[in-house]
C-alpha cells in the first residue's frame, strides 16, 4: 500500500466517526440512523484492518501532517503497532457494541440522544491514540469526557445524574491539571510535538512539575486507587454498551497516554521512586478492589469495582519497566505484557457488562443475593459472564492468562517477585467474587428471591437472545485471544522499540 493511501486513511480513524455524529444529529428516522451507524462502524473496522496490513511496509510507524503544516505548529497524526492494536480494539468493540445498541436502545428518544454522543466518543477515543502533540490530546481527552458524562447521563435517573455530575468535575479537575501541565512544557521547550519533546526534555524541576501535573490529570482519568471514587457509580449507572465502553476503552485512553508519557516523552524526568509509588498504587487497586467487588450487592457494582482492581494490574508496568535488574533500565516484556493485558480486560469487562446489561433488563434489577436460578432464565447472559470471568481471573486458555503470564515473568525476570504475589492474589479474589455470582445463579430458587416468570414470555425471547449474542461473542474474543498470541505480540515488539528508542534510563 503506498503512502498516499495510508496518508487517505489515518485521517478517516477521527474524521469518520466525527460525520457519523453530525450524520445521527440530521437523520430523524431510527431506522436509518441506527443502519447508517452500522455502516460507519463497518466502514471503519475495515480502515483499521487496512492500515494493520500497510504499516509492516512503512517500516512499523507512520505520520502524517495535516494540511502540510509539520510540528511545532501544524497537527500530525502518528500510527504505529502499539496505537494501531488499540484502534483494532476500539473499532472491533464499537461495531459490536454499536449491534447490541441497536437493540438496546430501542427507544426512539433515548436513541436520538445516544448516537451522536456515542460516535463523538469514539472520534475521541481514535484521536487519542493517534495524537502526535501534547494539545492535541487534550482536545481528545476532553471530547471523550464531554461524551462520556453525557452518556452516563443518558437513562435520566437520579443516580445516573449524580455519578455523571461526579464523573464530569473528575474530569475537569483531570483535564485542567493535564492542560496546566501542557503550558509548563510549552514554557520549557517551545514545542508540545511528543517526538520533539522525547529528544529535548531534560531533568529539572519545571519538567518535573509539568509530569506530575500531566499525571495527576491521567491518573485521575484513568480511576488508579485511591482516586476510583467516581469510577463505581458512573459505570454502575450508565447504560449497559456505556458502561461496556467506560470500562474497555475509556480508561485504558488515558493510561495508554500516562504510558507514552512516563515511558518516552518524559522519561528523563521519571525516578525510581516514582515509579515504584505507582506499582504500589497500583497493588493496593487489586487488593482493594477486588475486596469490594466480593462485598458489594448489585452485579452492575461488582463488575465495576473489578474494573478498579483489573486497573492496578496496568500500573505494575511502571515498576516493571523503569526499575529493577534488567539489563535495560525499559523493559520491552512489561510494556508487551501490559498491552495484551489491556486487549484482554476490554474484551472480557464489555461481555461482561453486556451480560449484566441483559440481566437487568430481563429481570428488572441485578441484585445479587436475588439471582438464583438465572440459569434457568438466562443461560447465555450467565455463560457469557462466566467465559469472561476465566479471562479476568487469568485462567488458561484465556487471553487474559497469556497477558497475566506474561506480566508475571517480567516481574519474576526483573527480580520483582513482591509484585508476583499480589498479582496471583488479585487472580484469587477475582475467582471468589466471579465463583460467588455464578453459585448463585446455579442455586435453586426460593418463591420470594426467584428472579420472576418474566423470562419466559414467548414474544421477549427473540430480543433477548439478539441481546445475549454480541456479549456472548466478545467472550468467545477474550478466550480465542488465548490461542492466537504471537501476530500480536510480533506487532508490539517493533513498535515498542521505536516508542523506547528516545527514553533513558530513571535517576
Amino acid at each position: 500500500m503506498t503512502h498516499f493511501s495510508i496518508m487517505m486513511l489515518l485521517p478517516m480513524t477521527v474524521g469518520l466517526p466525527l460525520l457519523a455524529a453530525i450524520v445521527s444529529v440530521i437523520i430523524n428516522s431510527h431506522r436509518w440512523r441506527t443502519s447508517i451507524s452500522t455502516m460507519f462502524a463497518t466502514i471503519q473496522t475495515l480502515i483499521v484492518i487496512l492500515l494493520l496490513l500497510a504499516i509492516p511496509d512503512a517500516d512499523g510507524l507512520y505520520r502524517y501532517t495535516l494540511g502540510g503544516w509539520g510540528a511545532p505548529l501544524g497537527i500530525d497524526l502518528v500510527v504505529d503497532g502499539l496505537s494501531l492494536i488499540l484502534l483494532l480494539t476500539t473499532t472491533v468493540l464499537v461495531l459490536v457494541l454499536n449491534l447490541y445498541s441497536i437493540w438496546y436502545f430501542s427507544d426512539v428518544a433515548t436513541s436520538t440522544r445516544f448516537w451522536p454522543l456515542w460516535w463523538l466518543l469514539v472520534a475521541g477515543l481514535n484521536a487519542a491514540f493517534i495524537a502526535a502533540d501534547a494539545f492535541n490530546i487534550y482536545v481528545a481527552l476532553e471530547m471523550i469526557g464531554l461524551a462520556a458524562v453525557a452518556l452516563v447521563a443518558l437513562t435520566g435517573t437520579r443516580t445516573a445524574l449524580v455519578a455523571a455530575l461526579r464523573y464530569a468535575l473528575v474530569g475537569l479537575l483531570g483535564s485542567l491539571c493535564y492542560l496546566l501541565g501542557v503550558v509548563l512544557l510549552y514554557r520549557a521547550y517551545g514545542t508540545l510535538d511528543l517526538a520533539q519533546l522525547a529528544t529535548q526534555t531534560q531533568a529539572s524541576p519545571l519538567t518535573g512539575s509539568a509530569l506530575c501535573l500531566i499525571s495527576v490529570g491521567l491518573v485521575l482519568k484513568t480511576a488508579l486507587f485511591p482516586l476510583h471514587f467516581w469510577l463505581p457509580p458512573a459505570h454502575a449507572n450508565a447504560p449497559a454498551p456505556v458502561s461496556a465502553a467506560l470500562s474497555a476503552l475509556v480508561v485504558k485512553a488515558s493510561f495508554y497516554l500516562l504510558m507514552r508519557f512516563w515511558l518516552d516523552v518524559l522519561n528523563p524526568t521519571v525516578t525510581g521512586i516514582t515509579a515504584n509509588f505507582l506499582g504500589v498504587l497500583g497493588a493496593a487497586a487489586i487488593l482493594w478492589g477486588s475486596f469490594a467487588a466480593f462485598r458489594t450487592q448489585r452485579l452492575k457494582l461488582l463488575i465495576a469495582y473489578s474494573t478498579v482492581a483489573q486497573l492496578g494490574y496496568l500500573f505494575m508496568l511502571f515498576p516493571l519497566a523503569l526499575t529493577g535488574s534488567s539489563p535495560t533500565p525499559l523493559s520491552n516484556a512489561a510494556v508487551t505484557a501490559v498491552t495484551y493485558f489491556i486487549i484482554a480486560h476490554a474484551l472480557a469487562k464489555a461481555a461482561m457488562f453486556l451480560a449484566a446489561g441483559n440481566i437487568l433488563a430481563s429481570c428488572g434489577h441485578d441484585k445479587i443475593d436475588k439471582l438464583q436460578g438465572l440459569v434457568c432464565y438466562q443461560p447465555l447472559a450467565l455463560l457469557t459472564f462466566a467465559l469472561a470471568g476465566v479471562s479476568l481471573i487469568g485462567l488458561p486458555p484465556s487471553g487474559g492468562f497469556i497477558a497475566k503470564w506474561l506480566l508475571l515473568n517480567a516481574a519474576i525476570e526483573n527480580g520483582q517477585w513482591w509484585w508476583v504475589v499480589v498479582m496471583l492474589g488479585g487472580g484469587l479474589l477475582a475467582a471468589a467474587y466471579i465463583g460467588r455470582v455464578i453459585n448463585i445463579a446455579f442455586s435453586q430458587a426460593s418463591t420470594e428471591k426467584s428472579t420472576g416468570p418474566m423470562k419466559t414470555v414467548p414474544e421477549r425471547h427473540s430480543l433477548q437472545v439478539n441481546l445475549a449474542m454480541p456479549g456472548l461473542a466478545l467472550a468467545m474474543l477474550a478466550i480465542l485471544l488465548g490461542f492466537n498470541a504471537q501476530w500480536i505480540l510480533n506487532l508490539l515488539e517493533g513498535s515498542i522499540e521505536l516508542h523506547l528508542a528516545n527514553a533513558g534510563g530513571v535517576q
